[in-house]
């Protein structure tokens, strides 16, 4: 990395081989499967360390995303204090119908929360030597269409510049990399759900060893957890609920109402977390532009029902640092041309996945007896085909990342 210079306007500036804007899973991951090539990065991040080590996100990992993890050495701990899942069990018209992962794909996934993800990159970039500014804001990316892009960011309330060979937009749905690439060059497509996800964190232990996702009269909802003793759930609500008319009991006994079942009892325990999640299905095309790659959330949302989010992030980096160890390796440029093709075509299958399983298991205001009908007939057909069963699991294990 070439040494800060101090420009004439006070501005200082550094180079990197590969600037990357935000500290999230997906610019931590990408920073350190870079460094394991040799690649140069610096990670700027407009939030403390300690908030984005605390963010609680999605923890289920797919079969994929827990072993680029354990092959790129940051799956210690994951190994030791996460739970892998062989299945998972659909609820619905008074029964279990349980989705053997295992059995019908020789796949499992990883139920490890996002936070402990990011606490492992970080601790394994501060362990090399990594460069990762936190409470670093980018202002701006420039350059980008050239040879020679730069990110204007401030910290510690000095303005300073990073130039750098490619730069990577990790900073997420609300960040500033997307929206500096043109309009004409953007496509959008986007859907909004007439529903939200109320969800709550509670000391308890998790009434279930795996998780239950419930299509109830009332609505969905998911029994999930983060350990042992921790369980998180969700239940189907109005995208404009305010967490706060809601007592722990009302939260309870709705969960309770959502998720009977004959031999079943829901584990209650003091509710330490609650909040509303909006349903958004959004992608961009491309992913792409000039020297300026956008991943994960920054350039796609899928509704947390078929629990992808975190998943796409990871292939589009696995993608990314391949391409990037290409071009700096072999001066091989046509793994980055790729880069949008590549990873919109696994994003598009998610994508449709996620906005299955979302319509198979809410119920929509303007559903008809007849629609509702259907979807529980489709349900069954989950739980007396193998095909069907096994076409759900493929994806619920996670696609190929290339």
């Amino acid at each position: 990395m070439k040494p800060v210079v101090r420009l004439s306007h006070m501005a200082s500036v550094e180079h990197t081989q590969v600037g990357i804007v935000g500290a999230g899973p997906a610019g931590l991951l990408l920073s350190h499967l870079l460094d394991l090539q040799g690649i140069a990065t610096v990670v700027l991040e407009a939030r403390s360390r300690d908030y984005v080590e605390n963010r609680i996100r999605a923890g289920v990992l797919e079969q994929g995303t827990a072993d680029l993890l354990r092959q790129s050495g940051v799956g210690e701990r994951m190994a030791r204090l996460g739970l892998e899942h062989e299945g998972v069990i659909l609820r619905f018209a008074g029964r279990d119908h349980r989705i053997d992962f295992r059995g019908l794909t020789a796949k499992t996934v990883m139920v490890y929360s996002q936070h402990e993800v990011v606490r492992d990159l970080i601790a394994a970039r501060l362990a090399a030597g990594g460069r990762i500014a936190f409470e670093a804001a980018a202002l701006s990316v420039e350059g980008f269409a050239g040879r020679e892009p730069l990110i204007r960011y401030r910290d510690s309330g000095e303005d300073r510049v990073l130039a750098c060979d490619f730069i990577a937009g990790c900073d997420g749905f609300h960040g500033i990399c997307r929206p500096a690439i043109p309009d004409q060059v953007l496509r959008i497509y986007e859907r909004t759900y007439p529903f939200a996800w109320f969800g709550i964190l509670a000391d308890a232990p998790p009434s279930s060893h795996e998780l239950i996702y419930s299509n109830h009269e009332r609505g969905f909802a998911l029994l999930s957890m983060r350990s042992p003793t921790v369980s998180r759930l969700y239940f189907q609500c109005r995208p404009d609920e305010d967490p706060r008319d809601w007592s722990d009991a009302q939260i309870w006994e709705e969960l309770d109402a959502r998720l009977a079942a004959p031999r079943f009892t829901l584990t209650q325990g003091p509710i330490t977390q609650k909040g509303v999640t909006p349903m958004r299905s959004f992608v961009v095309e491309p992913m792409q532009c000039g020297r300026l790659f956008l991943t994960g959330d920054a350039a796609h949302i899928v509704p947390p029902t078929g629990a992808k989010g975190l998943n796409l992030a990871a292939a589009d980096v696995a993608v990314l640092a391949t391409a990037l160890a290409g071009f700096y390796g072999q001066a091989d440029e046509a793994g980055l041309a790729r880069y949008s093709e590549t990873c919109l075509r696994r994003v598009w299958r998610a994508q449709r996945f996620s906005w299955w399983m979302t319509s198979l298991m809410h119920r929509f205001d303007t559903q008809t007896q007849f629609e509702r009908r259907v979807q529980l007939a489709e349900l069954d057909d989950l739980a007396t085909s193998v095909a069907a069963s096994t076409a759900l699991a493929e994806n619920y294990v996670g696609l190929p990342f290339g």
